[in-house]
């Protein structure tokens, strides 16, 4: 409870009002010992949990990590702090909207990948890094090369299954997977938090489970564009 105090605090002094110094430093105490709490597993854990989830909800992933800094049920490091600015809530927000609709939209979910392609992997290396910050610059390098390998890792098996999942005309298992996706990130990042050592096994299991989906899927891929290319070659040598 103390811990959301400080967090409240904080966040009134973003928006310009003040509380009295006695009051700041008491509850500034109470966050620089629960942010200490978090251990060398729990660092890594949050580290690579946000890496991952990026590649599928970006958006999602800095909103509701910043929600939770601000409502204080997870004290944040000091580089992910600024997650809990009320701007930087207000346009992850408003593009966590965007994306939930437009990642319902057959193919337009793909078009919007693909233009996510350069935000997502840079974004999960540096959330990752942010959660060492300068401090501890060595950790915070290996945790952005971590981050940004399971963002892209993430980012290729989301492209890619959805790619196939598009080829069907119905929209239903679309949506299914997009639902399903949404909830994920959530489950992500509340694993991670609250059991790092479980994540640490989920997200081997899932890191194993996308290479499969790949490997499977990009044959189902190219097997696709080889019979789209051969039922055009035939089309024109028909006309």
């Amino acid at each position: 409870m103390d811990t959301f105090w400080f967090n409240i605090v904080q966040w009134l002094h973003t928006l310009g009002l003040h509380v009295d110094g006695g009051t700041a430093r008491a509850v500034g105490d109470v966050a620089a010992t629960a942010t200490a709490k978090l251990d060398m597993p729990s660092l890594l854990a949050l580290a690579a949990a946000l890496g991952w989830a990026s590649g599928f909800r970006l958006y999602a992933v800095v909103f509701l990590v910043g929600m939770l800094g601000v409502l204080g049920w997870m004290p944040l490091p000091p580089g992910l702090a600024i997650l809990q600015h009320p701007m930087v809530l207000m346009v992850s927000g408003s593009l966590l909207l965007v994306e939930f609709f437009a990642d319902k939209v057959p193919w337009l979910d793909s078009a919007w990948d693909a233009a996510h392609t350069i935000i997502r992997v840079p974004a999960g290396a540096l959330l990752a890094a942010g959660v060492f910050g300068a401090d501890n610059a060595t950790m915070a390098v290996v945790a952005g090369l971590l981050g940004g390998s399971l963002s892209a890792t993430a980012l290729a098996t989301k492209m890619t299954t959805r790619a196939a999942i598009n080829t069907s005309p119905e929209p239903f298992s679309n949506w299914g997977m997009s639902f399903f996706e949404d909830g994920l990130v959530v489950a992500i990042v509340w694993l991670a938090t609250q059991h790092p050592v479980a994540f640490g096994i989920a997200l081997v299991v899932m890191v194993a489970v996308s290479v499969l989906l790949l490997v499977v899927l990009f044959k189902f891929l190219r097997a696709v564009v080889r019979r789209l290319s051969s039922s055009f070659s035939g089309s024109a040598k028909v006309a």
